[in-house]
C-alpha cells in the first residue's frame, strides 16, 4: 500500500488517501465532501509512457479531390497536454474527427489507446472525452437530462460530476435552450470529464468562455494532468497553447509543419529587425526572407546579428526597430514555411 497527500481543487484542505499502485478510488474531501477520482501510479513508470496515447501512421483524410488533412504521423505521450496549433481550416477539426471515427480515413491509421481507428471506433468513443468544436445541445433537455442521456450511451458513471459542478456551475434543471453561449461551453466540459476518462480531446474549448472563466479552465486542465490524464487541446489561440501545453504539433494546409514541446519552441533565438533607410531598400542584401512594405524592410536575425548590424552600418539608418521573438512570431514564420 502507498499514502498520497492531495489537495482538494474546492477548498484546497489537504488530506491523505491510501491504496495500491495502479489503484483508482474514490476521495471525499473530509472538509467540503467534494467527491473526486484518485489514480495511484504504477510501480513502474517505464510501461505506462511505452505505448502512447494518441498515434498517427500517415493519416490521411481527402474530400473528393479536396484536401483536408495528409500524411499526419505524430504521437501524443501518456500524461501530457498536447497543443494542435493552426488557423481556422488548417485541418484540425478534420483530424479529431477522423481521431474518432466521424469521419473515415482516405489513407493511413491511427491508435488510441493501441485501439485502431478502423477497427475500435465505437469502443474508442466509450473510453475518450470528447469537447467538440460547434456544440449542438439538445435544446428541449434538461443539463441534467443530457448528462444522464451521455451517460447511458457510453454506459458509464458520472463520477466526477461533483468536483466539476463545483469549478463550472451551471443549473442542471434548466432546459438547454434557455443556456448562454458559456453554459453551454461549460456543459460540454462537464459531459467530456465527467466519467474520469483516460483522454479527453477539446476541440478550440475555450470557445464561449469569458477570460476569467478560462483562467479556471485552465487551472482545472493543470490539475487533471496532475492526475496523469492525456488531454489533446486544439486551438487557435498561441496564448493558451503556451501557458498549459507540454508539447505543440502545428498543422498549416491539412500537413504537419512542426512537432516541439513548448520550452524549446520558446527557446528559439532570434531578433526581428526593422529598419528604414534612405537608400532604395532593394540596394540593402538582406537574408533570402527579407520583406519589403511600406518602405520598411523586415528580416529575422539569430546567431548572426553582428552580422547584419555591420551590414546596416553601410547605409543611411532613418528608423529602427529590434525586438525578441515571440511566440506569435515563431508561429508565424512556421506557417509561412521559413522556420
Amino acid at each position: 500500500m502507498i499514502m498520497k497527500r492531495i489537495v482538494c481543487p474546492h477548498c484546497n484542505t489537504n488530506f491523505t488517501v491510501q491504496g495500491s499502485p495502479g489503484e483508482k478510488i474514490q476521495v471525499t474531501c473530509p472538509q467540503c465532501d467534494t467527491k473526486g477520482m484518485f489514480f495511484f501510479p504504477g510501480e513502474t513508470e517505464v510501461s505506462k509512457t511505452m505505448v502512447p496515447a494518441i498515434e498517427t501512421k500517415n493519416l490521411t483524410k481527402y474530400y473528393g479531390k479536396i484536401k483536408g488533412i495528409d500524411q499526419l504521423t505524430f504521437s501524443v505521450n501518456k500524461g501530457e497536454i498536447f497543443g494542435f496549433l493552426g488557423p481556422n481550416g488548417a485541418g484540425k477539426t478534420t483530424t479529431i474527427r477522423t481521431l474518432l471515427g466521424f469521419l473515415k480515413p482516405t489513407s493511413g491509421d491511427a491508435y488510441i489507446l493501441s485501439r485502431s481507428i478502423r477497427d475500435d471506433s465505437v469502443e474508442i468513443k466509450k473510453i475518450v472525452g470528447y469537447i467538440p468544436g460547434d456544440l449542438n445541445l439538445y435544446g428541449h433537455l434538461t443539463g441534467r437530462q443530457f448528462l444522464d442521456y451521455f451517460m447511458s450511451l457510453r454506459e458509464t458513471h458520472a463520477t466526477l460530476l461533483d468536483e466539476l459542478l463545483h469549478v463550472f456551475d451551471i443549473p442542471l434543471d434548466r432546459m438547454i435552450k434557455g443556456y448562454s453561449k458559456g453554459m453551454k461551453q461549460k456543459l460540454g466540459i462537464i459531459q467530456a470529464f465527467m466519467d474520469d476518462p483516460d483522454i479527453v480531446i477539446m476541440d478550440e474549448p475555450t470557445s464561449g468562455l469569458d477570460p476569467l472563466l478560462q483562467q479556471k479552465f485552465y487551472e482545472f486542465l493543470r490539475r487533471e494532468k496532475k492526475k496523469g490524464r492525456t488531454m489533446f487541446f486544439s486551438s487557435h489561440v498561441l496564448s493558451e497553447v503556451d501557458k498549459i501545453c507540454d508539447r505543440v504539433a502545428i498543422i498549416r494546409d491539412g500537413s504537419l509543419v512542426a512537432l516541439e514541446d513548448i520550452e524549446s519552441l520558446k527557446q528559439k533565438k532570434g531578433k526581428i529587425i526593422r529598419v528604414r533607410i534612405k537608400e532604395p531598400p532593394a540596394t540593402f542584401p538582406g537574408p533570402d526572407d527579407m520583406k519589403v512594405k511600406n518602405g520598411w524592410i523586415q528580416f529575422v536575425a539569430s546567431d548572426n546579428i553582428d552580422q547584419w548590424i555591420k551590414e546596416l552600418a553601410k547605409f543611411t539608418i532613418i528608423d529602427l526597430d529590434i525586438k525578441e521573438f515571440s511566440m506569435e512570431d515563431i508561429f508565424i514564420h512556421y506557417y509561412e514555411g521559413r522556420a
